[in-house]
């Protein structure tokens, strides 16, 4: 069923990125966009009905609704939410910023600060899955930073309601307004506003095609984290590896999506067949089988290279979402890596860790996009602003070289406005 190649370069993984691209979803989105503005709340109401068959008499998720799905869920369940949140919440402590003042010189002062994000969108898809773990993930780093409030969105059952689990993780992880909206019109009920959901500055959280496209097109009205494409997982895995273990790693990223894709880098030929004959034992009895292996037949493989230093070399092109580095030694290996979401590091270490409870973040660049960016954190929920202080005399020492400058550049009244301060009269 998957592939089992011998590489030769990177090329032979183009494969990987080929993905399907739904037919007409751009011009479907900017007509949502376009009735969401014109219309706000009524056509959130009339979308809704439409595609996700539930007719609502309010968009927003009250408290005792919020109550109830609590009390509907398992005790342990709950503690391990509240765990888990406890664990994200304690890794992005450290990644929080601080201003800085810089007293140059006699007379100057520069600084920067460090300022939360108002109000930050935060969506949660529905459909064949739902997250409350990505709950945890988005909301929580923008509390740290600071944001003044979290606004949710969330596609509802045709019956209006929304998945119990969600709601108790929004509660934990501390989202202010939950709303019942999916798809694109979410996106654009929160990057637009309407007379319930309030407009916010940034939208995070994943989504299928029609939510990527909307973030896409929305970008400018306010920020968004990513455009996210389908998960990924790379193992790199020597012959000391359980092929079962490896195979379970992979089938739990192919799960996700007939999209997604799953790959192994070994330098055993023997790992590589038995993995492959574990992939096909273990999907008979997946649940999701149908959508991992049709994950695993179009976009899975596996790769035998001359050595594990060929596997990083390969990875780093590749630029995984999640690599995991299966070896006895893996913080040997480590420095090897330079392009990749989130790294898992020994046989102990599945990437479903990462996903739940670990305390990294799971919201990664996929795509090979983790060649040039970084998982979701904290700095993704704050601005920078700088600022400038000279005196008079500081100023007098450095006139002549901006106005120089500015002259060279040809904005003249640029230079101007440095050397009026030193006409007759002298400087403010």
């Amino acid at each position: 069923m998957i592939r089992i190649i011998k590489y030769t370069s990177p090329r032979d993984f183009d494969f990987i990125r080929c993905r399907e691209e739904a037919s007409g979803v751009e011009e479907s989105v900017r007509a949502i966009i376009s009735d969401v503005r014109e219309n706000k709340d009524a056509a959130v109401y009339k979308y809704c009905k439409k595609f996700d068959g539930a007719s609502l008499s309010s968009l927003e998720v009250t408290d005792a609704e919020i109550e109830a799905a609590l009390s509907s869920l398992d005790d342990s369940f709950i503690n391990i939410i509240r765990e888990a949140a406890e664990n994200i919440r304690s890794f992005h402590c450290r990644q929080v910023s601080n201003g800085f003042i810089v007293n140059k010189k006699s007379g100057i002062v520069l600084g920067q600060k460090v300022l939360p994000l108002a109000r930050v969108g935060l969506y949660v898809p529905g459909g064949t899955a739902s997250y409350p773990s990505s709950v945890l993930m988005n909301c929580i780093p923008a509390k740290i930073a600071g944001c003044g409030e979290i606004i949710m969105t969330t596609p509802p059952s045709r019956g209006g309601s929304v998945n119990p689990a969600i709601l108790a993780a929004a509660k934990i992880a501390g989202v202010d307004k939950i709303f019942k909206i999916g798809g694109a019109q979410a996106v654009a009920a929160l990057a637009l506003g309407t007379e319930s959901v309030p407009r916010v500055d940034k939208i995070v959280g994943p989504g299928n095609s029609y939510v990527a496209e909307a973030k896409r097109q929305v970008f400018g009205l306010v920020d968004i984290d990513m455009i996210a494409g389908p998960s990924e997982i790379l193992v790199i895995a020597d012959k000391t590896c359980r092929a079962d273990i490896v195979a379970a790693d992979m089938l739990s990223q192919a799960e996700h999506d007939r999209l997604s894709s799953a790959v192994l880098l070994t330098d055993s030929k023997s790992l590589a067949c038995a993995v492959a004959l574990e992939l096909e034992r273990q999907l008979l009895s997946l649940p999701r089988r149908e959508i991992a292996a049709a994950s695993i037949k179009e976009y899975g493989a596996i790769a035998i290279v001359p050595s594990l230093d060929d596997a990083f070399e390969i990875s780093n092109e590749i630029a995984p979402e999640h690599l995991e580095i299966c070896v006895d030694n893996p913080f040997d290996y480590l420095d090897k890596v330079k392009n990749a979401g989130s790294v898992f590091l020994g046989k102990n270490c599945p990437e479903a860790l990462g996903d739940y409870f670990a305390g990294p973040n799971h919201t990664l660049p996929t795509n090979g996009t983790a060649r040039f960016s970084s998982p979701l954190s904290v700095d993704d929920f704050i601005k920078r602003t700088q600022f400038t202080y000279y005196t008079s005399e500081a100023l007098s020492l450095v006139s002549g070289k901006v106005a120089e400058f500015a002259e060279k550049e040809g904005l003249s009244a640029h230079a101007r406005s440095v050397t009026i301060r030193f006409d007759e009269g002298g400087a403010l």
